[in-house]
């Protein structure tokens, strides 16, 4: 046995421990802290009148905690490369699930929308696993088609049919904003694929003519523009939501009004535990709050890039795809809930992830991270393998 098998048998042997990121996981341990404090007190009060139990919600948000701490720990476990063979499996079954839950009688309604399964304790949202396995598929998509997807207008229109479809099936439910940050997200992925830029500038003047066609011909879609443009004009009726968020981050200046103090919450700031958590999390603990909050999403986002970095380094592009629609995903959703919740943005119906009140948006989310902290291992371990081979092979010439 040479030198190079023996270093290769001990990187073998060090394989058997996951090398994780411990910086991701402090930052992720730190907002999901946040969250479950901010949950507990922006609900707190609403928990109280309608169930008789101050903490349901707290409760409901820690049973996802505890699910999606498990789809973590399954997710490290699974080598990537199982995700990348079963990538039109995958895809089929996020359709499937964007189908079903529009199934009068299997989906459950609620203002309105109908985007949820009743399992139990928890209200299922299919939109948000859905929305990661339609990712991982076009990570498929992009390293087997690559060359096609550079230089063929038609390889880039492919995947964009695939994210249009599912676009459409979340409008059905309605759901415009998750739509419009998982579009995004995939065509961020194609960008950093090489797709021609005439190809991508084309495709966003069609998609900000098919965004503007939808706002106008939904009267519901149009009032919400209306209310951003100029909420204080309906102050008391169709702006009244983001008044009261424009309010209680007002309220909270510098250093907040202190934890639990929140007068916004007290039924004037309608889903104060779920969409504007935010809101809330600014009155009570002011300015240096929130950049506490914005600065660990930071981080998170950072390290998340740096994976894909890693794995793209280590000549592993599906899992770099991976990792980095991760990253996209959470700065573009955490950027349109922050946007919406200062008026900055129209109203959507996207959670602040990882903070809001949402036990199927943690769970999956948890899951999501656990495949990134899986590329972190594999791109790590293919490092350290390629270090230890050259090192064997360079003292093998000196023998």
């Amino acid at each position: 046995m040479n030198a190079a098998t023996l270093t290769f048998a001990r990187s073998s042997a060090r394989s058997r421990q996951l090398l994780l990121d411990p910086v991701l996981i402090t930052a992720v341990l730190g907002l999901l802290l946040f969250g479950l404090v901010m949950v507990t007190s922006a609900s707190i009060t609403i928990a109280s009148s309608s169930a008789g139990d101050s903490f349901l919600f707290l409760k409901k948000q820690l049973l996802g905690v505890a699910l999606g701490t498990l789809a973590a720990a399954a997710m490290c476990c699974i080598p990537t490369a199982l995700w990348q063979r079963l990538a039109l499996p995958l895809l089929l079954a996020s359709f499937a699930m964007l189908v079903i839950v529009l199934i009068p009688g299997v989906g459950h309604q609620v203002n309105g929308s109908r985007r949820w399964l009743p399992l139990g304790l928890i209200n299922f949202q299919p939109s948000e696993l859905a929305r990661v396995l339609l990712l991982m598929y076009l990570a498929s998509y992009i390293v087997r088609r690559q060359s096609e997807l550079r230089n063929s207008a038609m390889g880039f229109a492919k995947p964009l049919a695939v994210l249009g479809c599912a676009s459409v099936l979340l409008l059905a439910e309605p759901d415009m904003g998750a739509a419009t940050v998982m579009t995004v997200t995939g065509i961020g992925m194609l960008f950093l694929a090489g797709v021609k830029l005439r190809h991508l500038l084309a495709m966003i003047g069609i998609a900000a003519v098919a965004v503007a066609v939808l706002v106008v011909a939904s009267p519901y879609r149009l009032a919400r523009m209306m209310n951003f443009w100029d909420p204080w004009k309906d102050a008391f009726g169709s702006g009244f939501q983001l008044t009261q968020s424009l309010i209680a981050i007002g309220r909270g200046e510098w250093i907040g009004v202190g934890l639990g103090a929140s007068v916004q919450k007290l039924f004037y700031l309608p889903e104060a535990h779920t969409d504007f958590v935010f809101a809330v999390l600014a009155e009570e603990l002011g300015l240096i709050g929130v950049v506490g909050m914005l600065a660990l999403v930071g981080v998170v986002v950072l390290r998340a890039l740096r994976i894909s970095r890693m794995a793209a380094d280590a000549a592993l592009p599906y899992q770099a795809f991976v990792a980095v629609s991760f990253g996209i995903w959470l700065a573009l959703q955490t950027v349109v809930n922050v946007g919406v919740n200062m008026g900055l943005l129209p109203t959507k119906g996207l959670a602040l992830p990882l903070l809001s009140y949402g036990p199927s948006c943690i769970v999956v989310t948890l899951g999501w991270l656990g495949l990134v902290l899986r590329v972190h291992h594999e791109a790590s371990l293919s490092g350290r393998t390629a270090v230890s081979r050259v090192s064997a092979t360079a003292k093998e010439r000196d023998v």
